[in-house]
């Protein structure tokens, strides 16, 4: 035992640091004294009966690497107030005073000294573990008094599963500052009271005014408007120039007029119902509209503030937001992602129950979809629509998602304004510090049903008869103020007076408004770009490229390294892209689309692809990274162009995920026009899992909201009997979609088609979403092949005429789209049946209806016109061409019958009813399969 004989005569202090160094990260400590504490551990689970530790005349007995260690009884005792400091870390935030309208549940094991080993004798005693928590050598019941209100107050903190030591202690001495209470001067808390009166005043004056519509209002969760209003102060302070938001409905209003500054005159516009200016667009309801403002700091500093448009799918707006703020990093703040921050604001039910909401904390740390952190705050009503929290998620907390990416949680009383504005603090000091994430949930409550017209009693008694006697936020605060003595009993009147008298006049001059003027989103960014008709799609633009650069591009990137060792596979396929361009000039389709962006770069056009495993390609066509055989080095061919190289490539293979994957590259080119930029679904019918983007902006938001976007989504589509889910890209749905003026859909057949296609996409004027359903058994189909002169001096072809046949021969029309087209051109070979004309529909919406009726008439003798597709007649491009063209009606149709699975599971089964409506193409007798 003299090996630690040290421990009679050393300062318990240093044994008291040494402890809870080891406590909060054991590694940290030197190996010889972490096995000693591990001996000697008194960890939050554990029981001294479960430990080798015995009493003896000099206090204990620890079996440390086998040897039996005598503890003096103060350094135990020592131990024991830090197990207890630890316990206070690690869930003081299960006993705090956050709820302000009922109890808090109960967990055990309490807090209590007992539980510690701790006894009512040690109270006086003073204990050098006080230098943990910065108090200095303190008594026990001091220590236990400064942990209360550190960890039991109004706030609550979880932090102590984060792995880094550092970020552990950084918080806990933010922590131990004024005991986690801030110390607010009269002029701020000052301005705490005026942000609360607004919040407040808005709403009872709406409340007043527009009694029985919807706002869905902030009222229990007031105290959000000096939270964000402390954010952006301090945050521009600090060096942020831009702020992207997202939130639901709830409070939306409130915090656009006194955050984001819109007027209330056009809120009241909203209110009335009133028509829009413009005839092309439809609007939404006023709570899920975005803005876009310049707002100037009380230090004179001038921000950019962005609300991104929302739709009522909530947890939807998130990935959006992110990848708007990573566009408006990559594009003006490389040098600093921290000058764009983004500001997530969740309702508990929705934050619990979306999936969204993790697929989007997932991206946080990832290279394609990091945004430096973001700031996530929660107004907590405690209740979803009609259903109890406790109905609502199997975590303790709404916020347990937090947890997954290790960032810190604090939970605070909402009807506190100065510990939530504390926390909001907090929040912009650590996203600041560590680029990481940050979740505040403020513990609050909403004043009436889910909406204005809604009865909450009906399910909730109890809590609304609580809620309603409840004061707001603002009258507590108010009330302490006057009892600190910086505020008399009129202020507040003063402060509603007048902040109402100017919402009567705004009130007053939006009724002199005849029609409601709705402003577009990031104006700025759109600058030059103009929203066009169908008719404008339809027009031919100008996607030629000289082929003297076209040669030059394609050098730089069928050239690898020479000082880098490469998989002789990969050696082969570069090399063989280098043959195919300069000595056989046969350019498949991933030279096509390789180009197309190379093309776009040298012009100065920045591309930006994600989606799962596209960086090789689902069906390793395109090795757009290729790796080194020894490092797994990355190479960027697209990113070594040299004197081509304008623009950027950026290339990402994602999560698994679909959703927030495309709401991110959604929100990407929404702030990003001139990025070509692409998601990639790994099969097509997988795009499914983003429905709710789908339907609710890529479809929808140009009508809903003015707001235009570029996004391509390529979804690999095409029956090759690999089963139901690997088939079809559910093509008919995006087609249902279609309408006016809202989108490109294409199925092309050629390599060439997708490069102009493409460059379509960033040539024009003007910027559509655009869906391409891209093939998987054509990527190395000898006839899927074009030549270098038809990308540099062609254009997009909308149909492709059949050349091959003599019109005044053809008996039988076909008109059929993608990959289906080769696998008839090889029937019709294989019987030299040249009076069939197999015509391509390469884009499928906006319908080049008028080519369609010239084809017909060039074909004047044909005796049918047929529509040939290899899905189900339910499914795939039919529909939409009976809803589209009227002289659909009179086509014949082949197709599989009517099926509820796009394809069946059986190979065998797949390639007979093929091959079924391919017979039924050439021949019109053979339709026994249809009736069957």
């Amino acid at each position: 035992m003299d090996k630690y004989s040290f421990l009679n005569a050393a300062h318990t202090s240093f044994f008291a640091e040494m402890y809870d160094r080891y406590l909060t990260s054991p590694d940290s400590v030197e190996p010889s004294w972490r096995a000693f504490f591990q001996g000697f551990d008194f960890g939050l689970e554990s029981q001294l009966d479960e430990l080798d530790v015995r009493p003896s005349s000099n206090g204990t007995t620890a079996l440390v690497n086998g040897a039996e260690v005598a503890v003096p009884q103060s350094l135990q005792k020592e131990f024991k107030v830090i197990r207890m400091i630890n316990g206070y870390r690690s869930r003081g935030h299960l006993f705090t005073k956050t709820n302000p309208v009922r109890e808090r549940r109960k967990y055990a094991p309490t807090l209590d000294i007992g539980n510690f080993d701790l006894e009512e004798s040690d109270l006086d005693t003073v204990f050098d573990a006080g230098n943990i928590i910065g108090i200095g050598p303190s008594s026990l019941r001091k220590i236990e008094a400064h942990l209360k209100r550190i960890y039991c107050d109004a706030i609550g903190v979880e932090y102590m599963y984060i792995r880094t030591p550092e970020r552990i202690q950084w918080i806990q001495n933010w922590l131990n500052v004024n005991d986690n209470h801030p110390s607010f001067s009269s002029d701020e808390k000052k301005n705490i009271l005026r942000k609360l009166n607004e919040a407040v005043s808005f709403e009872s004056f709406l409340h007043t005014k527009y009694v029985g519509q919807k706002r869905f209002s902030l009222e229990g969760g007031e105290s959000l408007i000096p939270a964000l209003d402390v954010i952006i102060e301090k945050a521009a302070n600090a060096g942020v120039k831009q702020f992207v938001m997202g939130m639901a409905h709830r409070g939306r209003l409130n915090v656009l007029t006194n955050i984001f500054g819109k007027s209330p005159k056009d809120i009241f516009s909203e209110f009335d119902g009133k028509d829009y200016e413009e005839t092309i667009f439809d609007g939404d309801v006023k709570y899920h509209l975005g803005w876009t403002s310049m707002r100037e700091t009380d230090t004179g500093k001038m921000v950019n503030m962005n609300i991104a448009p929302n739709p009522s799918h909530l947890e939807t707006v998130n990935s959006i937001v992110e990848g708007i703020t990573r566009a408006k990093q990559d594009s003006s703040h490389q040098g600093n992602i921290s000058e764009v921050l983004p500001i997530l604001v969740h309702g508990d039910a929705a934050f619990a129950g979306q999936g969204v909401v993790y697929e989007t904390v997932q991206m946080a740390k990832l290279d394609g979809y990091t945004t430096g952190g973001t700031i996530h705050i929660v107004v907590n009503n405690q209740i979803g629509f009609t259903t109890n929290y406790l109905d609502a998620r199997s975590s303790t907390y709404c916020t347990d998602v937090g947890k997954v990416t290790l960032s810190p949680v604090l939970h605070i009383n909402a009807d506190d304004a100065e510990a939530v504005v504390h926390a909001a603090t907090f929040a912009l000091e650590y996203r600041m510090r560590y680029k990481r994430d940050v979740f505040l949930d403020l513990l609050g409550y909403r004043k009436y049903g889910h909406n204005e017209g809604d009865e909450p009693k009906f399910t909730q008694p109890l809590l609304y008869k609580s809620i309603s006697k409840h004061p707001n936020p603002r009258d507590i605060y108010a009330e302490r103020l006057i009892n600190e003595g910086i505020i008399d009993k009129d202020y507040v009147k003063k402060l509603e007076a007048e902040y109402k008298k100017e919402l009567e006049e705004d009130l007053l001059d939006s009724r002199k408004i005849e029609k409601t003027r709705i402003t577009a989103f990031m104006q700025d960014e759109w600058e030059g770009f103009s929203r066009v008709t169908e008719e404008a799609m339809l027009s031919t633009i100008d996607t030629s490229y000289d082929i003297g650069k076209l040669d030059g591009v394609a050098g730089k990137i069928t050239q690898l390294p020479q000082d880098k060792k490469f998989l002789r596979k990969l050696e082969r396929l570069v090399q063989g892209r280098k043959k195919m361009y300069f000595e056989d000039n046969r350019l498949d389709w991933a030279m096509g689309e390789l180009l197309a962006y190379a093309s776009l770069i040298e012009e100065g056009f920045d591309v930006r692809m994600t989606g799962q495993d596209i960086e090789r390609g689902t069906f390793s066509h395109r090795h757009a990274v290729i790796k080194t055989e020894m490092h797994e080095e990355e190479v960027v061919l697209l990113n070594e162009m040299g004197e081509h190289q304008k623009g950027t490539f950026h290339i990402y293979n994602s999560l698994l995920s679909e959703y927030a994957v495309m709401g991110f590259d959604y929100g990407y080119a929404m702030a990003s026009p001139n990025t070509l930029t692409i998601w990639e679904a790994q099969f097509g019918d997988f795009s499914n899992g983003a429905q709710i983007v789908i339907d609710q902006y890529l479809s929808a938001a140009e009508d809903k909201w003015k707001l235009q976007n570029g996004l391509v989504l390529l979804l690999p589509h095409g029956y090759e009997g690999q089963g139901a889910e690997h088939s079809s890209a559910r093509m008919e749905r995006y087609l249902q979609l279609c309408a006016k003026d809202n989108m490109y859909v294409a199925d092309v057949t050629t390599p060439a088609n997708l490069f102009h296609l493409l460059r379509r996409q960033m040539k024009a004027k003007f910027r559509k979403p655009l869906v391409v359903f891209t093939p998987k058994s054509l990527l190395r189909h000898p006839k899927v092949v074009s030549t270098k002169e038809e990308m540099a001096n062609g254009s997009f072809a909308e149909l492709i005429d059949d050349v091959a046949v003599k019109p005044s021969e053809v008996k039988s029309l076909v008109f059929c789209t993608g990959k289906f087209y080769y696998d008839l051109l090889a029937k019709r070979e294989e019987e030299k049946r040249m009076d069939v004309a197999l015509v391509r529909l390469e884009q499928l919406f906006p319908l080049p209806a008028e080519q369609i009726r010239s084809t017909i008439k060039k074909y004047n003798k044909a005796e049918e016109v047929v529509w040939a597709q290899e899905e189900p007649r339910n499914m795939g491009a039919w529909g939409h061409l009976l809803m589209h063209l009227d002289e659909a009606r009179n086509f014949r149709v082949a197709s599989r019958r009517f099926y509820g699975a796009p394809a069946a599971g059986s190979a065998v089964r797949s390639q007979r009813r093929h091959n079924e409506v391919i017979e039924y193409v050439f021949d019109k007798t053979k339709d026994n399969f249809i009736r069957k």
